[in-house]
């Protein structure tokens, strides 16, 4: 009898945990399924303390799915003389690189480019800037292994990394380095599994109505049951959502649109590349190649308090304020024939706690990007703001609230806590199973490319043009969550960034998926 992998989440876990919470409390309950409240779950999961993650929907069907799904030290905000987010960014990016999620963030090249038309000044301050920031990587303790120093480009070596430069209209170039993730959804899973392997239960489809300091009120979206939980605190880490479970708060929220464009449209670059927003100092759009063929151009950053914080609309003049700017340095520009896709997502800005209004100048890339933990006797401990890149540090400051309510002397082990599928660089290397596995599914590679070698349908591609099998939505089906297509095509596999190609893919998602419990259980014990 094969026993169940304690990473893996599935409807039977969601079950079993269901069950378990009927008749018992736990320390701490988190509402929230994005990057921040599985954070907190893992931080308090980790510390020896009992969990329950509430999550209304899917996990990462939020703000936390789509980001820029960059892991950065935060160059924009040197040049917003924003130190204290920018080291704190530096040093959680380290961890993350290096302990915590190697398999899952990678180095990307950045080439800033340095154009004739601007000013000389600015290319000398953006060369400045950098220094600064490999300063920071230095003092975090991230090696130059796995972040290469800055340099110079010429011209010529430019147009070798992003050929749909106009380098006519180019001095020279700048290269850095920086963090991206693999995809921010695959992050926020692995930290949810992580929390899960340790003992937390896991609830997705969950929606919390009501919360009091050591009560969380919810139905089952499912089957409309009401769902109670008893703990002895309660954890508010819902992002846009926060301020309606915590009416003192203020919290803006900000629209980042992104454009999907095939990468052959832009020469298949191999670095992203910024472009300065003419009369705004320190902000830019970035161009951003990804796995599977397409590149990433964004991002908006426009107050937005009408939006739906799960699928925001893409305004027609977000799509016309990327491809102004991104256009005046490519050689051939954009059109809008060239989109193939488009995406947002709604950040959490904390305004009230740090004194700033909704907007300024730059409307909402005005406010800060740090997190705040509001912790009243009385009430839920709420954390929110912050940004993706120190999600570990939210949830460690957060946590530290709870134990410090529970009297309990505990100290963070997330620093150095690898997730599931984590090992090191040289490690993931000699892996057997192919690179293009392994780069996005870590040390459990194995196990996927065990299930293709269980039926025909899941070895195949699930449409000419992708590499993604159907081996990979059954197991995001096993072990990653997943329950309906919606779920496989937006988040487990993003096809959905490109409605064509999801389109193509959903008669096999489909069919995968009404499978999926017909199938072996391969390498599951």
């Amino acid at each position: 009898m094969s026993v169940p992998n304690p990473s893996w989440i599935n409807d039977d876990s969601r079950r079993r945990s269901l069950e378990h919470l009927a008749g018992h409390s736990v320390d701490v309950a988190v509402v929230g399924g994005g990057i921040t409240g599985a954070g907190v779950a893992l931080d308090a999961v980790s510390r020896g303390l009992s969990v329950a993650l509430v999550e209304g929907g899917d996990f990462a069907s939020g703000t936390s799915g789509y980001s820029s799904k960059l892991i950065h030290g935060g160059l924009r905000y040197l040049a917003k003389m924003d130190f204290a987010v920018a080291w704190e960014s530096a040093v959680e990016r380290r961890w993350l690189m290096e302990r915590i999620a190697p398999h899952l963030v990678r180095p990307l090249g950045f080439v800033i480019p340095d154009v004739r038309s601007a000013p000389a000044w600015e290319g000398l301050a953006a060369g400045a800037g950098v220094v600064i920031y490999d300063v920071l990587r230095r003092l975090s303790g991230l090696r130059g292994k796995v972040l290469p120093r800055p340099q110079l480009l010429s011209g010529q070596a430019v147009a070798a990394l992003v050929p749909a430069l106009d380098t006519d209209a180019l001095r020279r170039g700048i290269l850095y380095w920086d963090g991206q993730a693999v995809d921010d959804a695959r992050l926020v899973l692995g930290v949810v599994r992580t929390a899960a392997a340790l003992g937390a239960h896991v609830l997705r489809d969950v929606k919390a109505t009501g919360l009091t300091a050591t009560t969380v009120d919810a139905v089952d979206t499912r089957t409309g049951a009401p769902v109670g939980i008893k703990a002895k605190v309660v954890v508010n880490a819902t992002g846009v959502w926060s301020a309606d479970f915590e009416p003192q708060l203020s919290v803006t929220p900000s629209r980042g649109t992104h454009l999907v464009v095939r990468s052959e449209r832009l020469g298949n670059p191999h670095a992203a590349h910024t472009v300065a927003v003419p009369g705004h100092f320190g902000r830019y759009v970035f161009v951003l190649p990804q796995p599977g063929g397409v590149v990433y151009i964004g991002l908006t950053d426009e107050e937005d308090h009408g939006a739906d914080g799960h699928h925001p609309p893409v305004p027609e003049h977000d799509v016309d304020f990327l491809l102004d700017i991104v256009n005046t340095i490519l050689a051939v520009p954009l059109a809008r024939g060239d989109v193939v896709g488009s995406f947002a997502g709604l950040r959490p800005l904390v305004t009230a706690a740090h004194g700033h209004g909704p907007g300024g100048p730059d409307g909402t890339a005005d406010i800060s990007r740090r997190h705040l933990v509001r912790d009243v006797p009385g009430a839920p401990i709420t954390v929110v703001g912050g940004k993706l890149t120190t999600y570990r540090r939210m949830a460690q400051d957060a946590v530290d609230a709870v134990t410090a309510r529970l009297g309990v002397d505990s100290p963070c082990r997330t620093r150095t806590l690898p997730l599931v599928g984590a090992a090191s660089v040289r490690e993931l290397e000699a892996d057997d199973a192919p690179a293009r596995l392994v780069e996005k599914y870590g040390t459990e590679a194995a196990e996927v490319q065990s299930l293709q070698r269980q039926d025909p349908l899941l070895a195949q591609p699930l449409f000419e043009g992708t590499e993604i099998t159907g081996a990979e939505l059954l197991f995001a089906v096993r072990a990653e969550g997943a329950s309906s297509v919606a779920d496989l095509l937006e988040r487990r596999t993003r096809l959905a960034f490109v409605p064509a190609d999801a389109a193509k893919a959903r008669g096999r998602a489909e069919q995968i998926l009404a499978l999926a419990g017909t199938f072996g259980d391969g390498d599951a014990e």
